[in-house]
């Protein structure tokens, strides 16, 4: 269960300190006074989508802390390899900061927010006022209807096999077009194909002839620099070279070499100089040597080079991109030509598959079907004890439309019907269903629908707008009774349901030093009482009203302590 939540500069909240007990928790207060905002923070430390926004102004970041305790072993600790400290204790944190980027931690370790979202799916369900806006959306009751059957499993397995369908007729239509397309697509491939096996195009082809070009292009330049840097090496017959030179030095320094030892060092530097000199002298003269130009190669590379530069601006940017356009092209032909037979094969293997997807789509109709009529008498039953016996709810089946029959979903259309008066006919709720009526199926939905869970906190956020009167009190009392199993968080403007809380918050808003506060306060008996009063009668509370407010609350605790077991 959520034990503590601390908010700090989310929106009018500077800091806030709630205790959560387990049980049913009430949170009341003015319209505007921040009572929402307590939701907001709820959401975003289990990872839903958050906003800048939330920031309080004037604040650097905004920031969530919150404490679960008692839980059971979850798919998720496995899966990420963490979990609860050695008292049990979760603590999750996430800052929210003002570039939008959020800071997100369990028991310390960085987290991100997607595995805060996987966590927090597990942890805590929030039910709203838009809701009972997804009640009235068709699309949304075969998503109920599968979570209550549990039927999650057969429609995977059915969604394969589909996608498998989808796959097989993208590929027979692909290959699918009248004779005239595809003798026109041959025409054009051929010609390609042709084109581009004259070129006889190599690997690399187009690199390396635009360096031979280069080289030709400067020919005359290099082969100058060539001879005269031979020359200066090696000399001609009217002036020696470096090498000529270096040598000379080397025999005047030889007769000297008697007089004086000093002279050794000097020598054995001339002898590795000209050593190096006839080295380098030698390997220009092979580099000389080496250059073979042949007249008209120039031209002849130039008119290549001209053809690869007209393929490419028709085939792709290089030699390799243009080999493999041919090979696509080689491929797409022979998969047209033999087209007939492919599809042939294809349809036959699409046959098999479809069979395979109307044998799954049966049985995950019939089970279906099956935990439409169990989801239709606990409704109803639900219902009952929400004020409402005389309502029919019904899970209405109808084939899926389409070539197949079937989409990813399933060969099923599922609508809600009900009927709110005896005599009526069974219509879709969205067209019979009042505010108040709506509220209640959904919380007898959310009800269904939480049994078949782990999740240990539900969080109503308003869900009893449009409810008042007997059909509070009955909102009250199922909310008790949910609470008596899990931990239930409830913002509410009803009296009735306050009064049955356990644990009884009230949010207020003021003013300190130019700017808004709210503060949060877990309320004693007799403040309980008093703001049981505000919540009837608004500002003006007198004995009569405090009388009905304590009434209201000895009324709550006479049901809870009957219904305690």
């Amino acid at each position: 269960m959520l034990s503590l939540l601390h908010i700090e500069n989310i929106a009018v909240i500077e800091s806030a300190d709630i205790q959560f007990a387990s049980g049913f928790n009430a949170l009341t207060g003015e319209t505007g006074a921040g009572k929402s905002i307590v939701v907001d923070a709820i959401g975003a430390i289990i990872g839903e989508r958050t906003s800048r926004d939330l920031i309080r102004t004037g604040a650097r970041s905004a920031l969530v802390n919150a404490v679960f305790t008692g839980l059971p072993e979850l798919s998720w600790f496995q899966e990420n390899g963490c979990g609860p400290d050695e008292e049990g204790n979760l603590l999750l944190q996430r800052e929210i900061q003002p570039d939008g980027k959020n800071v997100c931690r369990l028991n310390g370790r960085l987290i991100t927010v997607a595995q805060l979202r996987q966590l927090g799916r597990q942890l805590l369900n929030i039910h709203g006022q838009h809701d009972g806006q997804q009640l009235l959306d068709e699309r949304c009751h075969l998503e109920y209807l599968d979570r209550f059957g549990g039927t999650q499993e057969l429609a995977a397995s059915f969604r394969q096999v589909y996608e498998r369908v989808l796959q097989l007729r993208r590929s027979i239509g692909a290959l699918q077009m009248d004779e005239a397309e595809k003798a026109r697509r041959i025409d054009s491939l051929q010609f390609q194909i042709q084109e581009l096996e004259r070129a006889e195009l190599k690997p690399g082809e187009d690199e390396a002839l635009a360096e031979r070009r280069d080289l030709l292009r400067n020919a005359g330049k290099l082969i100058d620099a060539v001879e005269n840097a031979h020359l200066a090496l090696s000399g001609d017959d009217e002036h020696p070279g470096a090498a000529a030179l270096v040598e000379e030095a080397e025999h005047a320094l030889t007769s000297a070499s008697r007089v004086s030892g000093a002279v050794d060092g000097l020598l054995e530097k001339l002898a590795e100089l000209r050593c190096a000199a006839d080295d380098l002298a030698e390997q220009v003269r092979d580099l000389r040597e080496s250059f073979e130009f042949e007249p008209g190669e120039l031209d002849e590379l130039e008119s290549r080079l001209d053809v690869i530069y007209r393929l490419k601006k028709k085939y792709g940017d290089s030699v390799e991109d243009m080999l493999g356009y041919l090979e696509r092209c080689k491929q797409e032909l022979d998969e047209i030509q033999l087209s007939s037979d492919t599809i042939v094969r294809l349809e036959k293997k699409l046959a098999e598959v479809l069979e395979e997807a109307r044998k799954r789509g049966s049985a995950l109709t019939e089970a279906r079907k099956t935990a439409g009529k169990a989801l239709e008498r606990r409704i109803q039953s639900e219902l009952a004890q929400l004020d409402m016996p005389k309502v029919r709810f019904r899970a209405e089946f109808r084939p899926k439309a389409g070539e197949y029959g079937m989409d990813e979903t399933g060969m099923d259309e599922v609508q809600f019907l009900m009927s709110a008066n005896v005599g009526e006919d069974l219509k879709p709720i969205q067209k019979i269903a009042s505010g108040g009526e709506l509220a209640r199926i959904m919380l007898a939905l959310k009800n269904v629908l939480a049994e078949n869970d782990d999740v240990g906190t539900l969080v109503f956020d308003e869900v009893d707008t449009g409810v008042s009167g007997r059909a509070a009190q009955k909102v009250a009392e199922k909310l008790a009774d949910v609470a008596r199993t899990k931990q239930v968080l409830c913002v509410t403007h009803l009296p009735q349901l306050a009064a049955m809380a356990d644990v009884h918050f009230s949010v207020e808003k003021g003013e300190r030093v130019g700017r808004t506060f709210t503060q949060v306060e877990r309320l004693s008996r007799d403040r309980r009482r008093e703001e049981l009063a505000r919540l009837t009668s608004g500002e003006h509370i007198t004995d009569a009203t405090l009388h009905a407010a304590e009434e209201l609350l000895e009324s709550a605790e006479a049901y809870k302590k009957l219904h305690k077991t």
